[in-house]
C-alpha cells in the first residue's frame, strides 16, 4: 500500500503552529503518510502544482485542499485518508 502524500503550505507566520502540528502528525503516522511542509516565499515548488496560494492550506494525495483549519479537521482528515 502507498503512503498518504500530506502537503500544507504555510503563507503566514501564524501558521507556524499548524506546521508543527502538520510535523507531529506526521511523525505520529510516519509508517502510513510522507508530509511535506511548504514556507511561502522560500518553497516555490508548490506553486508549479497548485497555483498561488493566500492562506494556510492543507493538501492530501494532491486532491483535497483545506483551509479551514484546526487541531481536530487536520487529524480527522489524515485519518480518513489513510484508512
Amino acid at each position: 500500500m502507498s503512503k498518504v502524500l500530506v502537503e500544507f503550505v504555510n503563507t503566514w507566520p501564524t501558521c507556524n503552529g499548524i506546521s508543527e502540528f502538520v510535523k507531529e502528525i506526521g511523525e505520529k503516522y510516519k509508517d502510513k503518510i510522507d508530509c511535506k511542509i511548504y514556507y511561502a516565499g522560500k518553497d516555490v515548488s508548490y506553486i508549479k502544482k497548485y497555483g498561488p496560494i493566500m492562506r494556510g492550506t492543507l493538501i492530501i494525495d494532491e486532491k483535497k485542499k483545506i483551509d479551514r483549519l484546526s487541531r481536530s479537521v487536520i487529524e480527522n482528515a489524515i485519518k480518513d485518508a489513510i484508512r
